[in-house]
């Protein structure tokens, strides 16, 4: 397909099947026109527009629904979809995080105690056997709408009375300020899953959503303090990192 005519906006007989054609063309408005949440003309719109038929058209905005620049609500149409923020993977707040990018972040706390964590935690943040952690659980939020769920773990050594301060802060900055404590090394996973209903719930998502986990325990000194699993909409974020060909140290996996 010629430049030209995607620059024209023609769909046009050719080697390149018109659904292409139609794509791209779409593409470059969504990408240089449409802000997020746009919505986009129906199919019998596009369809008389382009003088291609529906089924064309059908085919070119399932492409970029799939590649997530199109986004569907049933009963109401196709709009763009909320551009992805980058999630770098480094240690960083939430909340410096947000501000970083402009918005303004909050924190609801959904759960706060002292229990006796899962064993893999206990090992993590090496506790002995039955002793107990400060289990923590917030719902992050930027501009208002919720981002990320996190459930996390804290040893209980070098925070005490953690429970009792403001957790609806940057809690960084609370550990820096309160306890003089700082991180200064993580060690991170992260997989894919979908959200169930009480995480779908939390996040304004459907179940089944696509989520983006991501496990950390973070040290001070050598000494484990956190272990912070969070789930973050996998319609909101995407990871990028910068990758070379040096091969890393072999290490052992996370416990």
């Amino acid at each position: 397909m010629a430049a030209s005519e995607v620059a024209a906006g023609r769909v046009v007989d050719g080697p390149t099947p018109k659904h292409a054609q139609l794509r791209e063309i779409l593409r470059r408005t969504i990408e240089r026109e449409l802000p997020p949440g746009s919505p986009i003309p129906s199919e019998r719109e596009l369809a008389q527009r382009y003088g291609v038929s529906r089924l064309t058209v059908r085919s070119a905005i399932g492409k970029l629904v799939e590649e997530g620049l199109l986004t569907r609500a049933r009963g109401k149409g196709t709009f763009t979809a909320t551009r992805r923020m980058d999630l770098q993977l480094y240690l960083s707040s939430f909340t410096n995080d947000m501000r970083r990018r402009g918005l303004v972040p909050t924190t609801k706390v959904l759960g706060l105690a002292a229990e006796v964590p899962p064993a893999p935690t206990a090992n993590a943040l090496g506790l002995a056997p039955g002793s107990s952690a400060y289990r923590l659980t917030r719902l992050r939020c930027a501009d208002g709408v919720p981002l990320a769920l996190e459930r996390g773990w804290y040893h209980p050594g070098p925070l005490p009375g953690l429970l009792d301060q403001d957790l609806t802060q940057s809690l960084y900055e609370l550990l820096a300020r309160h306890y003089d404590l700082r991180f200064d090394h993580g060690r991170q996973i992260v997989w894919a899953e979908a959200a169930d209903r009480e995480t779908a719930r939390l996040l304004g998502i459907r179940a089944g959503d696509p989520l983006l986990v991501f496990r950390r325990i973070s040290t001070t000194a050598g000494d484990p303090v956190e272990d912070i699993t969070s789930w973050y909409r996998g319609d909101r974020y995407q990871v990028t990192m910068d990758l070379d060909p040096t091969l890393p140290a072999e290490h052992g996996g996370m416990p």
